[in-house]
């Protein structure tokens, strides 16, 4: 079931009326994760990049589209490799800044995963 999520502010998005406060990975399944942004910034040195492996770490099998909120500031963006990884895949992308992405979320109908960047 997918989960609704509630708000967002700099550093915190509630989802299902639980708190996090650390960026988030919404799998199809509704499960939420933590987001492993290590795997980007051991490729770029910051995390505010999506890096190949993370792209990897972040698509599942059935996927059709994925939502990415950008940060509160829109300060996240995707790299060459996991712009081309996720099209190969067959996996649209919507990239939005967070408060934006929660809305598209919240509407989204289908195979729909998700990454929140709830900082910049």
């Amino acid at each position: 079931m997918k989960p609704v999520i509630d708000s967002t502010e700099f550093g915190r998005i509630t989802i299902s009326k639980e708190p996090y406060d650390h960026d988030v990975v919404i799998r199809l399944n509704g499960e939420v994760k933590k987001r492993k942004k290590k795997l980007s910034k051991q490729a770029f040195g910051t995390s505010h990049k999506v890096s190949l492996d993370e792209a990897n770490h972040i698509f599942e099998k059935g996927a059709e589209q994925i939502i990415i909120g950008t940060g509160q500031y829109g300060a996240l963006g995707l790299s060459d490799e996991a712009k081309d990884f996720f099209s190969k895949k067959g996996c649209r992308v919507v990239m939005l800044p967070t408060p934006e992405a929660i809305t598209a979320w919240n509407k989204a109908k289908g195979a729909v995963i998700a990454m929140f960047h709830i900082t910049c």
